[in-house]
């Protein structure tokens, strides 16, 4: 199969293009700049020019493909609307140009949509009208594909994808605790992050890529949910610095993500895919040295 990736130098992206071209396929990766190009040449994939702002470069990367992953997305929380809105047009491109076949595509979205509804798991929705997080933009774009008949799927990512290169949520909670001098949790720190390895992921999105199911939603949890204030703890040890409750105040424009409560099920995407995590959890994975070299 010949897949174009978005994102394909991104964390996640990176790793979904490295398990596909190990699998056999054929990985043409969506280049907005020339380290991007040489990166994904030396990796062994086809290279298309064009930006995730750019819908032309999308739909004509997407219609030389057998399938699309769209792992892309532009993580500068300055414009998180903005940016958001953005991903709503490049998936609006990419379904356009698979309009009409049986070519698959995932959508990647977010288990933080559905938190503070207990337990998150794949049958639940996002409604179709207004929502307090930008974030559901993709996941209403993809609604929308999917009531035309593609073949379109959900990718939901934890708040958490941990493990070589991260450059997500936990290095900004380390940075932030060595700007502060504590590794802080909100309140009794007993919210809850899901979590899965960048590579246990890439490998559900190769296996929703060959055998998905049109309208499904996939849920890349490795680990239903690990407490927050555990994460804070390791953070501390590491650092050597105090670990301790904070107002959401002292996490600025992170307090959202750090008061998160997100427990999330993957039971169902397992069971379809016959997925398991088999890389190393958040704890032992965040309890290592390359986390906190600088």
């Amino acid at each position: 199969m010949r897949v174009f990736v978005t994102g394909a130098t991104g964390f996640v992206g990176s790793a979904v293009v490295r398990d596909l071209l190990d699998a056999g396929h054929q990985v043409i990766g969506l280049a907005r700049n020339d380290a991007a190009a040489r990166a994904l040449a030396a990796a062994g994939a086809q290279v298309h020019h064009g930006d995730l702002t750019d819908p032309d470069s999308l739909r004509r990367g997407a219609a030389e493909a057998d399938g699309v992953i769209h792992t892309g997305f532009i993580h500068d929380f300055t414009r998180f609307k903005e940016n958001c809105e953005i991903d709503r047009a490049a998936i609006a491109a990419l379904g356009a140009a698979l309009a009409g076949s049986d070519r698959p595509l995932i959508i990647t979205s977010a288990t933080g949509l559905l938190a503070g509804r207990g337990m998150a798991t794949e049958d639940m929705g996002v409604p179709a009208g207004p929502h307090p997080n930008p974030r559901v933009a993709s996941e209403q774009a993809t609604m929308a594909l999917a009531e035309t008949g593609l073949r379109v799927m959900l990718m939901r990512l934890p708040p958490s994808v941990h493990g070589d290169g991260d450059h997500g949520f936990v290095p900004i909670l380390i940075n932030h605790a060595r700007q502060t001098g504590l590794s802080a949790y909100p309140g009794d720190g007993a919210n809850l992050w899901p979590a899965v390895h960048r590579l246990d992921a890439a490998r559900l999105y190769r296996l929703a890529i060959e055998n998905g199911t049109a309208g499904t939603r996939y849920h890349a949890v490795a680990e239903e949910g690990v407490p927050f204030r555990d994460i804070a703890a390791v953070i501390g040890r590491r650092l050597g610095l105090p670990v301790a409750p904070a107002a959401a105040d002292h996490f600025g424009w992170f307090a959202h993500f750090a008061g998160m409560d997100n427990p999330s099920s993957s039971a169902a995407t397992r069971q379809a895919l016959g997925w398991r995590a088999v890389q190393a959890g958040l704890l032992a994975d965040l309890d290592d040295p390359r986390y906190f070299t600088t």
